[in-house]
């Protein structure tokens, strides 16, 4: 094994010898030429005009503003009240000076303040200590001819709002019966009732007024 091993090896090492000393005789191609050392032209200075440079204009100074002494007089004129012109004596009243007065109103009546209206009261609840008013006027109402037609009976509630002098200013429908409402608001509104005192003061009230509406039979 190891005399195969040495033939292979001296024919691998006579093969390499014979083909570096071989192949330079069947190369065909010429060999590059040396690198050539690099050379450097010499550079021509360019000669530059002078650039005119503008000579430099001194500016202005501002002119220095002339102090002048202040000098105080050495005394002051006394001052000269101005002249009053002289008041007619038809103008001047007795124990007057004749001067006006400025500012004061003209003498006359007084000029009377409006009256201010007085203040709304809001209407209390018939109950308790404030007693109903009693009725003072009283006004039928009308039987509406659609209703006896229509043979309608029945009683209508209403909540009146009475003045301080005991007049109706308002009427609603707490109960209702169509037919019958319209002839009840219109005859409740022209009753009127005596006024109601609370502490000694008359002051507007809410109370219930019902209207019975009743066929003949």
């Amino acid at each position: 094994m190891r005399t195969w091993t040495l033939a292979v090896s001296v024919c691998a090492h006579a093969a390499v010898v014979v083909a570096i000393y071989v192949a330079p005789i069947f190369a065909t191609t010429d060999l590059p030429a040396p690198r050539r050392p690099l050379t450097f032209e010499a550079i021509t200075p360019i000669a530059t005009p002078p650039i005119p440079v503008t000579p430099r204009v001194p500016q202005p100074t501002q002119p220095t503003t002339q102090s002048f002494p202040i000098a105080e007089p050495p005394e002051l004129p006394p001052d000269t009240p101005p002249a009053v012109p002289d008041v007619p004596p038809d103008l001047i009243a007795p124990g007057g000076t004749g001067v006006p007065a400025i500012g004061l109103a003209p003498v006359g009546d007084p000029v009377a303040a409006p009256p201010q209206a007085p203040a709304r009261k809001d209407p209390v609840r018939v109950g308790g200590v404030i007693r109903p008013p009693t009725r003072i006027s009283y006004t039928e109402p009308v039987y509406p001819r659609l209703a006896i037609d229509s043979k309608k009976e029945g009683v209508v509630i209403l909540e009146a709002v009475l003045d301080e002098e005991g007049a109706v200013r308002n009427v609603r429908v707490l109960r209702s019966i169509p037919l019958l409402d319209d002839a009840a608001v219109q005859a409740v509104s022209k009753w009127r009732f005596t006024p109601t005192l609370l502490n000694g003061t008359p002051v507007p009230v809410v109370m219930t007024v019902t209207v019975s509406f009743q066929l003949a039979k």
